[in-house]
């Protein structure tokens, strides 16, 4: 079984908020304390974070679901509850989050880069914060909020400093294996790669660069054949390419149409990628005729005998070194999530009117509608927020069904 997953989903859930307490003052001599039942702790939030320690979504593949831990319930004599703690989920650098309607929600690119998947519940108010001049013993308090619970789609696009681009068995996982201390299978069939791998090369002044082993690609690999998308998504963030060219008789093509059909198709997925520094090498050079070695007029090496590996590693360096010097450093993406201010109400087909906003929601969620008391509040609360004025703007009369969350009531003009 593969042990390198580069597409996933995620369930991230928030900690639910810990309800608040209804408690009164009871103590000896002191005939009316008031009330002191102290609030709910904060659910945790679900933050996904980038490690460099983390190399594929492997371990969300078959545990899609993170959930935080919740809040703690208030007590009495004031005790506020514990908020939850929230939940880190490391992910490799380079993933992309996606909601289900295919909009980027963030790029992580570094590591240390966060972004916050799913909120926590706020926790309910104890019936202390009730007390006022007109309700001198509240005898109610809030729920705890519920925690976000959404559904992404995680992406990952390998980091690397050179991408090697070429047909199947044109010897890239050979190449990659003599450089670096990567250990990619290798057979004598095509297709033998169907993962990336990512190998370390280190010259000799201390030059250190990542090096990718990319699927081979065929043609139509951009329209998605032989998961073309699959392969070549993990281009996009190589700073150089080294298009690898096979240079034995056996060669589905001669070098120079190679070449075309390759970069073809990097062109026809990103037209951005030609611009990309690139080094064309020849491969196989131990089995290619001579007359071929002679026509090519790029660097060439034979991973079987070593030789040429000198050169071609030398110049990736080079290039690695100037894309390096040239490309500023990428920023993390992530789309903020403003909440909505206000509220609005809008009149469905059966003529019920459904009224839309935070404050509101909230107001009717957290609190204990089959207390007459919580009741009352609840109703000043939306009055408060023009609730009535904009049901009666929108042309609900007295007993229009209205829905606020997961409430309904019937409408009643002052």
């Amino acid at each position: 079984m593969s042990g390198f997953v580069d597409e996933a989903q995620l369930n991230g859930r928030g900690g639910d908020g810990g309800a608040g307490c209804v408690s009164f003052r009871r103590e000896a001599h002191v005939p009316k304390g008031g009330p002191d039942g102290g609030d709910g702790g904060k659910g945790g939030d679900v933050w996904l974070v980038a490690d460099r320690n983390v190399a594929s979504l492997l371990a969300f593949r078959d545990h899609p679901h993170r959930k935080a831990t919740s809040g703690v319930h208030g007590q009495g004599k004031k005790k506020h509850g514990h908020s939850g703690s929230d939940l880190e989920v490391a992910v490799p650098e380079g993933t992309v989050v996606y909601d289900f309607d295919g909009r980027v929600l963030a790029d992580l690119v570094r590591a240390g880069d966060r972004y916050l998947a799913a909120a926590g519940g706020r926790g309910g108010r104890g019936n202390t914060r009730f007390l006022s001049n007109k309700r001198r013993a509240p005898t109610f308090a809030e729920q705890g909020e519920a925690g976000e619970e959404r559904w992404m789609r995680l992406e990952l696009k390998l980091l690397a400093d050179v991408a090697l681009v070429g047909f199947p068995n044109v010897g890239k996982s050979t190449l990659i294996s003599r450089i670096s201390a990567a250990k990619p299978k290798i057979a004598d069939y095509p297709f033998t790669t169907l993962e990336p791998n990512l190998g370390v090369v280190r010259m000799d002044d201390g030059v250190e660069f990542v090096v990718a082993d990319i699927p081979g690609l065929i043609e139509g690999a951009a329209e998605g054949k032989g998961l073309g998308h699959q392969f070549l998504r993990h281009v996009e963030r190589a700073r150089a390419l080294v298009v690898l060219i096979d240079l034995a008789p056996t060669a589905p093509h001669d070098p120079a149409t190679q070449e075309r059909i390759l970069l073809e198709e990097l062109g026809a997925y990103r037209p951005e990628l030609l611009d990309r520094p690139r080094l064309v090498v020849g491969s196989r050079a131990d089995i290619a005729d001579p007359s071929a070695l002679a026509a090519f007029s790029g660097l060439t090496f034979s991973a079987v005998t070593g030789e040429g590996l000198a050169a071609v590693t030398g110049a990736m360096a080079e290039v690695v070194r100037t894309a390096r010097d040239a490309e500023p450093e990428p920023e993390p993406f992530v789309v903020h999530r403003p909440l909505p201010v206000g509220i609005t109400v809008e009149r469905l087909d059966s003529g019920a009117f459904v009224v839309q906003g935070r404050a509101a929601e909230r107001a009717v969620a957290l609190s204990d509608l089959t207390n007459l008391e919580a009741l009352a509040y609840v109703q000043e609360r939306l009055r408060k927020l023009g609730v009535d004025k904009a049901l009666a703007k929108a042309g609900a009369v007295e007993g229009s069904p209205v829905q606020v969350g997961g409430f309904h009531f019937e409408f009643i003009p002052d």
